[in-house]
């Protein structure tokens, strides 16, 4: 589909009003605004459009890797950046059972039984955390979610579409020797890696245990998973989407989202 800025380009506009065209981003801001019109379908899609443009212009983010990938590293610095809301669904989960609210009872009875949350519960938990007051004013940064094709369309339904999917790509053998090394002091919950941070008391190191999740069985399935489901994820983002290479330095990754975020 020819872009609004492509379109302008075919109708002999002045190289300066293109160039502001650019700059300014004009194209993006008309695609957002027309998504969200035909989201909400308003009554007066005019006065509902000058509402809009009077809301603060705050990050809207996604952020997706595999387990180990240094997702939540970098999480704690796009926060400590620009004091976005960490939204993570397994928290919200917790805290909704927690505060006996209504979605959090439906949601527990299925955690009960072992069976997963439907798609609607999580979405509808979603919405209502990125409807209140301090992620409005901050902005939001979702963790990991959507894991699935049907959530990603059920949020794009919804309204909830982020400013920029980010991808945190990092080898699979890189994965499984971060994870596999991992080890937990059953006595402190204290989390070392062998290789990595390995405890300095001999005690310590002779008492540590291996979560049976953290095994190379375990972690090849849950890579699969994360595979599988991502490669369904992406098409919804296609736009959007941000490819980040997760196998170097923390700080030269948190370096390259800064510029993709602000850029």
């Amino acid at each position: 589909t020819e872009t609004p800025t492509a379109k302008m380009q075919g109708q002999n506009l002045p190289p300066d009003s293109l160039d502001y065209l650019r700059d300014k981003k004009i194209a993006d801001l008309m695609e957002n605004m027309l998504h969200e019109l035909m989201i909400n379908t308003p009554e007066d899609p005019v006065g509902f459009l000058v509402g809009m443009l009077r809301q603060p212009d705050v990050p809207k983010l996604i952020i997706a890797g595999a387990p180990a990938s240094g997702k939540g590293t970098q999480c704690e610095k796009i926060v400590e950046n620009y004091g976005v809301v960490h939204i993570s669904t397994g928290d919200m989960l917790r805290a909704e059972v927690a505060k006996a609210s209504k979605l959090g009872k439906e949601a527990e009875s299925y955690m009960k039984r072992g069976d997963l949350v439907p798609d609607h519960l999580l979405i509808s938990m979603v919405k209502e955390r990125l409807a209140e007051d301090d992620v409005k004013a901050q902005g939001w940064l979702l963790d990991g979610f959507p894991r699935t094709r049907n959530q990603a369309l059920a949020m794009q339904s919804g309204g909830i579409v982020p400013h920029k999917f980010i991808l945190l790509d990092t080898p699979d053998e890189v994965v499984i020797e971060r994870i596999e090394g991992r080890r937990t002091d059953p006595v402190t919950k204290k989390v070392y890696h062998l290789t990595y941070s390995p405890p300095d008391d001999p005690t310590v190191a002779a008492r540590l245990e291996q979560r049976a999740d953290d095994t190379k069985e375990a972690i090849t399935k849950r890579l699969g998973d994360f595979h599988r489901n991502i490669k369904e994820i992406l098409p919804c983002y296609n736009n959007i989407m941000v490819t980040v290479n997760g196998n170097r330095a923390k700080d030269d990754i948190s370096a390259e989202i800064k510029k993709i975020i602000e850029g």
